[in-house]
């Protein structure tokens, strides 16, 4: 028996019979024996399972990567040194930290899950000469399927009987429109393996008539287990922000680390501590290098763009792609429904040399035919009712109303459902006019004749109408309608028709010509006896309307510096008309590339090629897939939309999967990171500004957090320089209680800082961009941090300088309320120059007094809160005892409020002078 690499590429330009014995079956079907040989020896018709990474590797990951050893080896070591408070304090904040990076990191992998649901469960087939239904998965090449409206089909098949056979392809290849198949052999070039029209696949529907076909592929054979191959070898890529947070995890672990192994040698060398001592000391450095509350704080700040991105129709599903979004540089969209309206709508006709204007959009009637910029009722003008009656009549659309709505729902083509809404645009009322002209025959439209044709009675007479490819049916008339007469049809005619046709599709208009013939004696025979000697009535000319919001979404995109690029299914001269229309494409010709012409590139020439405008059409998976793996080859951040179950690998690929709401398959939606409420282009833009806030904030609040790391470690520094004269102004235990209680809350109201103005004004941020750079450490450490340092040590001091102790600086208690007192003084002195801090990282160099006070209630809260914990530590008893606290008395307070103002202050100061000094390289 041939393998179905041997069978697969040629079974569509087999006959019938031919097919058969190709596979070596028969129309009665394989014997049981035959189909049980074929079943062990190729296997049974399923999707494989995908091996996804183990659930406990997922939770393992996030307690074994260097800043959580850093902390595990810290929490232990404190339990042996005798110091448990300290040790359940250190290795709490790693499971908190560890929860939160599973939350973000855990996504189940469905996506090749969902194809699986997809395929039925039953076959109905021919096998020992009965008919019988069998389980899908006991399908075998050679089997013969029966196929009726309504039935699933299981397994990639090539028809070989067929009446009106029509099926629903639009789960593999993202079409709306039923397919009419054929039992003939098709020898033609240029078609991708799902246009053939004689063959099957599986995971589509039949939508009307019945026929027979013999399977030649089954499981992961089949063209859905194809896209569901590409998209199980997919990896799963970390996101931009992943790959920041593993460089600070490391950047902060080996500087953490280092100062941790630097002072453990001065404490023991110089303070004279004990090996023990000193470790718990160096601990306490480390303790306060790592900012514990950053990936808490990362993480729900995601979790608050996910939120916003909701609210404007775009529903993220991982949390790593709200800051992804950010940095895209480049969009492959759809059209259909993207750009588009997805509706269908007849703009322009032409009968007779006239031209006639049709308004409205979608599938509603509100609309009006329009001459010379007057309304036309086609039942005072015979011949636009004559186009207009073959219009709604050779077709087989319904337009079902919508409750409460002028719009109807459309059953059936859209091309079709866009010429019935024309017609009833026109008076011509539908239901009345079948009523009248019952259909007797329809000659389906097929790939070859490029034209349908129906039969009508017409009371003793018989009407025939035809529509289709202007060229195939002007070539079937012999006469024309014009001005109520039918006139021969003249070259010169032909020619004036012929150049109408070319001035619409060059407008962007996909053309339908109309045709009809009346006859006092039943047509019969084959299609080319029926359709002759036909009268030409007209051009129509139809298209899916951009979204109106859409335009001025590109020109963002454009200002943003993010290049869009249309792959679609349609014809190129479509998609570039609809391209130019909303702003894609610029002056010039753009290349049009379609699946067979990138076959024939190789890597290097792709990438040439998708340097500049382009636009993919009549693309299968597999190239838009190639497409996405060669933007990103060019160090792009690629966002890809998708609906059909034919996208999932494009989405899985690309850095930002997009998958359509509303028509977007199960499939396409599990394999995206993103979906689209309102599957509306205008939507990804709005996400993409987000992201780029999102990003934003998280600098912002990286750089607060990382300033009170200075304050935290100074003590310790000063501690062991002074060999323990001078006493620790802070404990562990303080310093966590900054970094995972008072800094939290005002750090995710940073999160929520809206958009600065101009934000999709400036390029995509570039990957090598770190989030964590040394301008950033330079100011929260050496500027600020040293600003705080100064300020919560001079509060240690001030409570010792007050009560007995003044001018000295070291010999100080180490025990007691006084000193319990000064250490919750120096506490309070980071959370006060906090509350500065929060204003000041608003912005980086514009002064924050432009942003205003009050654009962001979230920080008002913010500082409400970490005021309220500053004083719950202070002065509730049982926390004093946890955290070494006593009360700050009055005049504590008053020396502390001023500390928020001048931090904020001298930062304006430092902004000042910096759009100073841009100012005067600018001039220069």
């Amino acid at each position: 028996m041939p393998l179905a690499a041997d069978v697969a590429p040629s079974i569509h330009s087999i006959p019938p019979g031919g097919a058969c014995n190709l596979l070596a079956s028969r129309p009665e079907g394989l014997t049981r024996e035959e189909a049980a040989d074929r079943l062990r020896r190729w296997g049974p018709n399923v999707l494989r399972k995908p091996r996804g990474r183990p659930l406990y590797r997922k939770l393992l990951s996030q307690f074994t990567h260097l800043m959580a050893l850093l902390l595990w080896v810290g929490g232990f070591v404190a339990f042996l040194a005798g110091m448990p408070q300290i040790g359940v304090a250190v290795l709490a904040v790693n499971l908190v930290n560890g929860a939160f990076g599973f939350w973000q990191e855990h996504k189940a992998e469905k996506a090749a899950e969902a194809l699986r649901r997809i395929l039925p469960q039953r076959a109905r087939v021919r096998r020992d000469g009965g008919e019988g239904q069998i389980p899908a998965e006991e399908l075998v090449r050679g089997d013969i399927l029966v196929l009726s409206e309504g039935d699933h089909v299981s397994a990639d098949a090539r028809v070989v009987e067929e009446t009106e056979l029509r099926i629903d392809q639009s789960t593999l290849t993202g079409e709306s429109h039923p397919v009419r198949k054929t039992r003939e052999a098709v020898t033609g070039t240029g078609l991708s393996r799902c246009e053939f029209p004689n063959l099957v696949f599986a995971g589509t529907t039949v939508a009307a008539g019945n026929g027979v076909a013999i399977v030649f592929a089954t499981g992961m054979d089949t063209e859905f287990g194809k896209i569901a191959g590409l998209t199980e070898e997919l990896q799963g890529e970390k996101s931009p922000l992943q790959r920041e947070m593993e460089r600070a995890t490391r950047v902060v672990s080996a500087i953490a680390v280092g100062v941790g192994a630097i002072f453990f040698s001065l404490s023991v060398a110089a303070a004279g501590m004990r090996p023990g001592e000193g470790f718990v000391f160096a601990l306490g450095m480390i303790v306060a290098f790592v900012p514990e509350g950053l990936l808490p704080t990362v993480t729900l700040s995601l979790a608050m763009g996910v939120q916003r991105m909701a609210r404007r129709k775009a529903l993220v599903k991982r949390l790593s792609a709200v800051e992804t979004l950010g940095c895209t540089s480049v969009i492959c969209t759809d059209k259909t429904g993207t750009l588009t309206q997805n509706a269908m709508t007849v703009r322009e006709i032409r009968l007779g040399g006239r031209r006639i204007e049709a308004t409205g959009t979608g599938y509603g009637v509100e609309g009006k035919l329009l001459l010379d910029g007057n309304p036309v009722d086609a039942r005072g003008d015979p011949d636009l009712a004559e186009l207009l009656t073959v219009a709604a009549l050779c077709n087989n659309s319904r337009l079902l109303p919508l409750d409460g709505s002028a719009e109807y729902e459309v059953l059936g083509d859209p091309t079709e459902a866009a010429l019935r809404v024309a017609a009833a645009k026109g008076k011509i009322d539908g239901e009345a006019l079948s009523d009248r002209l019952p259909r007797w025959r329809e000659i389906p439209f097929d790939s070859r004749r490029k034209r349908m044709a129906t039969i009508h009675r017409e009371g003793d007479r018989w009407a025939v109408f035809v529509k289709g490819a202007p060229g195939e049916v002007l070539q079937r008339c012999t006469r024309m309608r014009a001005g109520g007469k039918d006139l021969p049809v003249t070259e010169e005619e032909r020619r004036r028709i012929s150049g109408e046709n070319d001035e619409m599709a060059h407008a962007g208009l996909r053309v339908l010509a109309l045709a009809g013939c009346r006859s006092e004696t039943a047509p019969g025979g084959t299609a080319e006896e029926v359709e002759r000697d036909l009268t030409f009535l007209g051009l129509a000319g139809m298209m899916d309307p951009p979204r109106p919001e859409v335009a001025e979404a590109v020109a963002k995109c454009h200002r943003a510096g993010i290049r869009i690029v249309m792959v679609t299914g349609d014809y190129g001269l479509t998609a570039e008309s609809v391209a130019r229309r909303i702003g894609i494409l610029h002056a010039g010709t753009p290349r049009i590339l379609n699946g067979t012409e990138m076959d024939r590139m190789d890597e290097r020439a792709l990438e040439e090629a998708l340097r500049g405008e382009v636009i993919l059409a009549r693309v299968a998976p597999e190239h838009k897939l190639r497409a996405v793996s060669a933007l990103q080859r060019m160090g792009h951040v690629v966002a890809v939309t998708g609906d059909g179950v034919n996208d999932a690998p494009a989405l899985k690929k690309a850095d930002i999967g997009v998958a359509m709401g509303i028509a977007g398959t199960d499939v396409a939606k599990e394999a995206a990171d993103m979906v689209l409420a309102d599957d509306n282009f205008a939507s990804i833009v709005s996400a993409v500004e987000e992201g780029r806030a999102v990003y934003d904030n998280i600098k912002k609040f990286i750089g607060y957090i990382f300033t009170s790391n200075t304050p935290e470690a100074v003590p310790f520094i000063l501690f062991a320089f002074s060999g323990g004269r001078i006493p620790l102004a802070l404990n562990i235990l303080q310093i966590l209680s900054i970094d995972l209680g008072t800094d939290l809350v005002p750090a995710l109201a940073l999160g929520a800082e809206p958009p600065e103005p101009g934000i999709m004004d400036r390029p995509p941020r570039k990957l090598s961009e770190h989030a964590i750079t040394p301008g950033l450490l330079l100011r929260a450490y050496l500027f600020l941090g040293l600003i705080q340092s100064a300020a919560a040590m001079a509060a240690f001091y001030f409570l010792f300088w007050t009560t007995g102790y003044a001018g000295r600086w070291a010999g100080l208690p180490t025990d007691g309320t006084l000193y319990r007192a000064a250490t919750s003084m120096t506490l309070a002195a980071v959370v006060v120059t906090q509350v500065g801090n929060l204003f000041a990282q608003r912005t980086a160099r514009q002064s924050a007094f432009r942003v205003g006070w009050c654009g962001n209630r979230l920080l008002w809260a913010g500082i409400a809160t970490e005021i309220a914990l500053l004083l719950l530590i202070v002065y509730v008893p049982a926390l004093q005892g946890v955290f070494g606290t006593a009360g700050i008395p009055l005049s504590g307070w008053l020396f502390l409020l001023p500390l928020a103002p001048a931090l904020f202050i001298a930062d304006e100061a430092r902004k000042a002078l910096l759009r100073r000094r841009e100012r005067t390289d600018d001039r220069r």
